[in-house]
């Protein structure tokens, strides 16, 4: 046990360390007085699966493209409201206790409420220079606290995914790009160098939680889990819907109901192949997840996944699972 203590208090400090070298500011470092560039595309087609869509023009795909990631950027918005208040909730456990580990979890809640600040400035400019009529489907203080209602469990298991998953798609399908916007490209770059850090937060604080749970608890917290990713799924749903329709109005493509379907659902695979079978499948939180549970608790996950595990790209340009 003394042992464990020493490897996590280690692991700690490490973030510290790392987090005082990487630290950045939205305006002076990442922004810079820079604008998005339109002429080139936002999320690369290994995400936004726009090459899947044979129809398009090329510059139908650079649009699709650019709303997919004004939605990427958004959800990341709205997920870390839940995460620096789940982050925030779990440090009290350190306040009289280990000020080593309680200054690297105020560390990352300070960095996503950076993040969140950001994120909201990136809508600002976007929404100054793209057409009209883009809708943001839900609210992040309502996911958050439709969220944080459930178990620290599945809270926990649920981040470790989406910090994973933003560090695999970073590392394996936006920084090998050399034709995206170089703003949008710097975004993710800039977000992946903490949110790299937080992933081992997330690890450590959810094998800690998993440690105090009963067979009974666990089994609770499992269906937490897979309720957690039902709901992104129906914030996915009504985003893929409400994105569909604003592309296929100003791409002139209201009109043709076959194809403005065939968009819609393809969008829809892209966003559940972004939000949760991309990181379902990464190879880490499979280790990390599947090692806390017994035989019938994965069943129940790898049931509950099954409807969406098409959702991967009919040619991935990159070998599966994509890894953090």
């Amino acid at each position: 046990m003394s042992t464990q203590v020493s490897a996590s208090s280690d692991r700690y400090a490490k973030v510290i360390e790392v987090s005082k070298r990487v630290r950045w500011e939205i305006e002076r470092d990442l922004i810079r007085g820079r604008r998005f560039d339109y002429t080139k595309n936002f999320l690369p087609s290994g995400l936004s699966l726009v090459n899947e869509l044979p129809f398009l023009s090329p510059a139908d795909k650079r649009l699709l493209s650019q709303v997919q990631g004004r939605t990427y950027a958004y959800i990341f918005g709205l997920v870390e409201r839940f995460i620096g208040a789940k982050v925030l909730e779990i440090s009290r456990e350190h306040w009289l206790g280990d000020q080593v580990a309680l200054e690297a979890l105020v560390r990352m809640t300070d960095e996503e409420i950076k993040h969140q600040e950001l994120f909201r400035r990136l809508e600002t400019m976007m929404a100054a220079d793209m057409p009209p009529g883009y809708v943001q489907t839900a609210e992040a203080n309502a996911v958050a606290q439709a969220v944080l209602s459930k178990s620290t469990w599945a809270v926990l298991a649920l981040t470790l995914d989406i910090e994973l998953f933003t560090q695999a798609h970073y590392r394996a399908s936006i920084e090998p790009q050399d034709n995206l916007s170089e703003l949008w490209k710097d975004v993710f770059l800039f977000h992946w160098k903490e949110e790299s850090q937080h992933a081992i937060l997330d690890e450590i604080e959810l094998v800690k939680e998993n440690a105090k749970l009963s067979e009974a608890e666990r089994d609770a917290a499992v269906e937490d889990l897979i309720a957690l990713v039902g709901a992104v799924d129906g914030i996915l749903q009504a985003q893929a819907k409400a994105d569909a329709n604003y592309f296929c109005r100003i791409a002139g493509m209201a009109s043709d109901a076959g194809r403005a379907a065939q968009i819609e659902a393809t969008v829809l695979k892209a966003y559940r192949w972004q939000y949760i079978v991309s990181g379902v499948m990464e190879p880490r939180f499979q280790k990390v997840l599947f090692s806390m549970l017994n035989e019938a608790q994965a069943a129940r996950i790898h049931n509950a996944l099954a409807p969406l595990t098409y959702a991967v790209p009919q040619q991935p340009e990159l070998p599966l699972p994509l890894a953090a």
